[in-house]
């Protein structure tokens, strides 16, 4: 039998004053006096401010010691109305010392092992893991992951464990932004949705690049050197048929090429509010391309040079999807990315099998650029400045949450929250893509090849042959021809809402459950409540008179969309 100061191939147990040590890979990974004990304390010490719909994170539960108290707990405190939605989740990544954990769990603490609260798993891949998370207890059932180690066991991959809980940290973070977002515009979303089903538009599946190179503009601080770069290496790019590439740039950064005189080839929009508007503004005669969102603003559809593409991303899960998609009545689906540059990356990547180049997409500023020369922002300041305003303004740049950080080039650049919440979703999203690459710059590194502007330039003109090779995959099969988008037709959904405001009004009796099912049919109506956003669509009963009342409130709005975009019935 080895010792235990020599690695052990198995894992070696031990008596202690309260249950048993553990010796595994040269570690001691609980206590020789009393493990029973300090597992308690750490118990009594992590339960005693966590709070509601926490989510407590044990690395390398072992034999369990301390699990039957966590969960006494929190079945303690759910009863007395606090820590109400908690949870445990023990994670170990050792194949050995899982097989041991449930093999002890199931004998010493039956229990613990079958409550409902108690989850114990080997995944070690993050987004599985969230994944399992939400199947399990549903989304957003957490607020917070308290990490909670109840063992030594942790001591064996020290940075994975602590890489996957911030991984959930992070997890929960957007999923409670989404939720967010969702109360603060989710009826927004779905007014525009209504009326822009209405439109003749063109499906964005049906629009292909085919090889040729593909390039994304941004609207951040680093588009201007690229595009003065560009211009000197190309010359004239007001023609869109006399260039080796094609650009498809973010609805902001328009003003930046309009000043440079370069057409783009498609320009995607994604805003729901009416601030999208001023990235138009000043185009002349310029009628471009217009890719949109069916949740972008409505007016955004006047400036496309034809029908415009559409695209859609759902931005909650509700019925009125699920409708419109056995009908064929929807376009190409986007995951929901939340930033329209992200979202222009998606559609270049799908609508071409040429490489990507990306620039302007930078997640950061300095204290006199926020974005591109050109674009609302920067218009906004010109126009601002006098003797007592100047076009620096270090107030926003050192505001709450900006900090320090490093552009892929290693200068110097300011961030903050947001911005570095959706490099983390871009790198998340794109890291694994080998067609694509981004400009070197002052944006943040994007987990993808970095090029030098000199090197992005020869791509772009095919200069470089001997560099395709990397980034070019085998060809897929050709893009389905272009077509329109499926009209839906409104009467059905016309006929729902005058009925379910009968009922609302008492014009009508119910039949049994009638309400319920048009409340259920009618989600988008309440999707954005906030009581509904934070239980992720899930809503109060039909006799809740609060919800009722409000949902009331919301019927004239949509019922008058609906009449708009589908005609009265």
């Amino acid at each position: 039998m080895p010792s235990p100061a020599e690695p052990s191939p198995l894992p070696l147990m031990l008596p202690a004053r309260r249950g048993c040590s553990l010796v595994y890979r040269g570690l001691t990974l609980l206590s020789r006096i009393d493990p029973m004990a300090r597992a308690e304390a750490a118990v009594a010490a992590a339960t005693g401010a966590a709070g509601d719909r926490t989510l407590y994170f044990c690395p390398s539960p072992l034999f369990g010691y301390g699990l039957e108290k966590l969960l006494g707990e929190l079945d303690a405190g759910a009863s007395a109305g606090a820590g109400a939605g908690a949870a445990v989740l023990a994670l170990e990544l050792d194949g050995a010392l899982l097989a041991l954990s449930r093999e002890a769990i199931a004998r010493d603490y039956p229990l613990a092992a079958s409550h409902p609260r108690f989850l114990l798993t080997g995944c070690g891949d993050a987004a599985a893991l969230a994944a399992l998370l939400r199947e399990t207890w549903g989304g957003r059932s957490f607020r917070r992951v308290v990490s909670l180690k109840l063992t030594g066991g942790w001591q064996l991959f020290p940075e994975r464990y602590e890489v996957l809980a911030d991984a959930l940290r992070r997890e929960i973070a957007l999923d409670w932004g989404n939720a967010m977002t969702l109360v603060r515009l989710g009826r927004r979303f779905a007014l525009n949705f209504v009326r822009n089903l209405a439109l003749e538009g063109r499906d964005l599946a049906g629009l292909s690049y085919g090889d040729v190179p593909l390039l994304v503009l941004g609207a951040g601080p680093s588009l201007d050197p690229f595009l003065d770069g560009l211009v000197a290496g190309f010359g004239d790019l007001s023609n869109t048929a006399g260039r080796p590439f094609r650009i498809i740039c973010v609805d902001t950064a328009l003003g930046s090429l309009r000043e440079r005189d370069i057409r783009p080839d498609l320009v995607l929009a994604l805003e729901s509010q009416h601030w999208n508007l001023r990235d138009f503004t000043g185009l002349g005669d310029w009628r471009l391309p217009l890719a949109m969102d069916l949740s972008a603003l409505p007016a955004t559809a006047q400036f496309a040079g034809a029908r415009p593409w559409l695209f859609f991303t759902p931005w909650t899960r509700l019925r009125l999807f699920e409708r419109l998609e056995a009908a064929g009545a929807l376009p190409i689906k986007f995951p929901p990315l939340g930033s329209v540059g992200l979202s222009a990356v998606y559609a270049a990547l799908h609508l071409g099998r040429g490489y990507v180049i990306v620039a302007g997409i930078d997640f950061s500023f300095s204290l006199d650029a926020y974005h591109a020369r050109g674009s609302p922002g920067h218009r906004e300041r010109l126009r601002s400045q006098n003797r007592l305003c100047s076009l620096i303004r270090p107030g926003p740049v050192f505001r709450p949450g900006a900090t320090d950080a490093f552009s892929s080039e290693g200068r110097p650049v300011r961030t903050d929250p947001a911005m570095r919440s959706y490099r983390e979703l871009f790198r998340r999203e794109f890291a694994g893509e080998d067609r694509l690459a981004a400009v070197a710059g002052t944006g943040l590194d994007l987990g993808v090849r970095t090029l030098p502007l000199e090197t992005a330039l020869g791509l772009l003109g095919e200069t470089a042959l001997g560099l395709l090779g990397a980034f070019v995959k085998e060809a897929d099969e050709d893009k389905p021809p272009e077509r329109a988008v499926k009209r839906y037709e409104a009467p059905l959904e016309i006929a729902r809402l005058r009925r379910l405001r009968d009922l609302l009004t008492g014009l009508a009796a119910p039949e049994p459950a009638e309400l319920e099912d048009l409340l259920d049919a009618s989600d988008y109506l309440w999707a954005h409540f906030p009581e509904c956003a934070a239980a992720e669509g899930r809503r109060p009963p039909g006799t809740n008179l609060s919800f009722l009342k409000r949902v009331r409130a919301e019927l004239e709005p949509f019922l008058n969309a609906w009449e708009r975009s589908g005609g009265a019935a």
